[in-house]
């Protein structure tokens, strides 16, 4: 029976599935009647201090999509590895037939002054938050224009991709760079139908927030700050007086672009940030 749904009888790609965002994207997605590809690394990296996504996490973002009633195929690539990305999508469309959207979502963070951070903390940044954006649409692409059913590519940004931020530099030049990557792909691919935007969240109540060095990057003037010292992180970065969103608020956004709502909306940087960029 034909499911039903903002986004039914698509295919969405999501990178960075195993949890926070990533597995909240996806699910949206499959309650809307997407069918998953869900990526995600599932390892630690050396220069990220906060953990990372498990298989089990993996395991756990399947679990839930197919509650939901949806189908998904799961895969373990880092997008820093092209092979890797290239059989997730083969795998794909071995599954289902095709790919409609994609939500290239898989980003880390770490700290320190722009001249103090080491070259390896630089390069691993920039590999997996920007070139692993351009690894996974040039993973994606080639399929979506010879299929002919035009398109969605989704890339997370953040509220950093519009102001400079401190201590920070490199995640701040990797996502000032997916916004001119996107702004380069909705031109090229618009003869093909294929739309591309961003979504720029502020903070998001995800691992990547929750974790010792996040918190004592916002708040450098305790010892030892924990979550509950967040809620002061209002006062300083967003307009809004909340301290941060919910994955689920930055969903809404990619089911509205996955979705034909958004048929019109190419070359945009969608700000769900609670005013942060305006701050």
């Amino acid at each position: 029976m034909p499911r039903e749904g903002r986004v039914a009888g698509k295919v969405a790609l999501v990178t960075g599935a195993a949890r926070g965002q990533g597995r909240s994207h996806a699910v949206r997605l499959a309650e809307e009647g997407a069918d998953i590809v869900a990526v995600d690394a599932c390892g630690p990296i050396d220069t990220v201090e906060y953990a990372l996504s498990t298989q089990e996490d993996l395991k756990e973002t399947q679990r839930f999509v197919e509650e939901r009633g949806g189908r998904i195929v799961t895969t373990v690539a880092d997008v820093r590895d092209t092979d890797a990305l290239d059989a997730a999508v083969r795998a794909g469309l071995d599954a289902f037939g095709r790919l409609d959207v994609v939500c290239a979502n898989a980003g880390i963070s770490s700290f320190g002054k722009a001249w103090e951070l080491s070259e390896q903390q630089w390069q691993t940044l920039i590999d997996t938050n920007l070139t692993g954006v351009w690894r996974t649409l040039k993973a994606a692409i080639p399929t979506m224009i010879e299929a002919d059913n035009g398109g969605s590519l989704i890339i997370t940004a953040s509220f950093a991709a519009n102001k400079g931020v401190p201590n920070i530099a490199h995640y701040v030049a990797s996502k000032h760079g997916v916004v001119g990557l996107m702004r380069t792909l909705a031109a090229e691919l618009a003869e093909h139908r294929i739309r591309a935007n961003t979504v720029n969240p502020s903070s998001v109540g995800t691992g990547m927030f929750f974790n010792p060095q996040t918190y004592g990057f916002f708040r450098p003037d305790l010892e030892n700050p924990g979550k509950e010292d967040m809620a002061e992180v209002a006062d300083v970065l967003n307009l809004l007086p909340v301290p941060w969103m919910e994955p689920e608020d930055i969903s809404a956004a990619v089911v509205y672009l996955a979705s034909d709502e958004s048929r019109y909306v190419t070359g945009s940087q969608i700000a769900v940030d609670a005013g942060a960029v305006g701050k």
